[in-house]
């Protein structure tokens, strides 16, 4: 049996700050910052039901942003606990939704979007439930990064959600920005 030896503590070290360097060296800049979000919610009832049983659906949204030098990133955390239904993952309960994440510049003034994208996949989440027809669930946006100089940034977004056989298209419900940046 080979017996470890301590002769050559320097090599270990060496080896242990080789190893820990290239483990730093991986870290995104996004994953290195520090988000500040700030959460707010909603009440949204689908318009296309008029029945006596509870139909709202109860979203949250966490709007968050981080800074790492010029660069701001930016995400959503959405999550809801929708109504129980007569069907167990109920593709009608929608014709569309879409989460739209901004990443604004903060001023005097309506702050200007500087980068925006509309996240569809929250659509099949939002119409996915669990085995007892309850529609609960949560979908995170993937992280937007926008080059924004000395200047200041938040995070701003907007749920788009077209009910089926409403009539009326998508309408936008929005949600308190995250902090600056």
């Amino acid at each position: 049996m080979r017996e470890f030896s301590l002769k050559r503590p320097a090599t270990a070290a060496v080896l242990v700050a080789a190893l820990a360097g290239t483990t730093l060296a991986t870290i995104s800049p996004a994953s290195a910052a520090t988000y500040r979000c700030t959460t707010s919610t909603a009440s949204i009832d689908d318009p296309s039901y008029s029945g006596p049983w509870a139909d709202n659906w109860d979203f949250k949204v966490s709007l968050c942003a981080a800074r790492s030098g010029s660069t701001i990133y930016t995400y959503a955390k959405i999550s809801w606990d929708g109504p129980m239904y007569g069907q167990v993952d109920d593709s009608t309960v929608f014709d569309g939704a879409y989460f739209k994440l901004q990443t604004k510049r903060s001023q005097a003034g309506p702050d200007p979007v500087k980068k925006s994208a509309n996240y569809y996949g929250i659509g099949s989440r939002l119409e996915n439930s669990d085995s007892n027809a309850n529609y609960n669930g949560s979908y995170t946006t993937p992280t937007l990064a926008y080059n924004i100089g000395s200047g200041r940034g938040l995070a701003d977004g907007e749920l788009h959600l077209d009910w089926d056989s409403d009539g009326a298209g998508y309408r936008t419900h929005m949600f308190a920005a995250s902090p600056v940046v």
